[in-house]
C-alpha cells in the first residue's frame, strides 16, 4: 500500500511540475505604453524610426546596445543621442 502511495504521489508530482514551470513564464504582449516607451528608449539612443535606413539591423541593434550598457551600467541615464551611421 505505501509503494502504491508512493508510485502515485510520483505521478502527481510529475504531471503538475509542467504546469508550475509554465505558470512562470510572461509571454505576455507588450502594451502600447510599452511599446511607445521603447520607440523613446530607441530614439534617445540615436536610432531613427520610420525613415529610410540601408544600414537597418546594425543601426538598431546599435541603439538597442547602448540602451542595454546604460540600464546595466548603472542606474543613471547615459544614454549617448548621436545620430546612427
Amino acid at each position: 500500500m505505501i509503494v502504491k502511495l508512493l508510485v502515485a504521489g510520483l505521478l502527481v508530482s510529475s504531471l503538475i511540475a509542467p504546469c508550475l514551470s509554465f505558470g512562470q513564464q510572461t509571454n505576455e504582449p507588450l502594451t502600447r505604453a510599452q511599446v511607445r516607451q521603447q520607440i523613446v528608449e530607441l530614439e534617445k539612443a540615436g536610432y531613427t524610426p520610420g525613415s529610410f535606413d540601408p544600414h537597418y539591423p546594425e543601426n538598431i541593434q546599435g541603439a538597442q546596445a547602448r540602451i542595454g550598457m546604460s540600464t546595466s551600467g548603472d542606474s543613471s541615464q547615459g544614454t549617448s543621442s548621436g545620430k546612427p551611421h
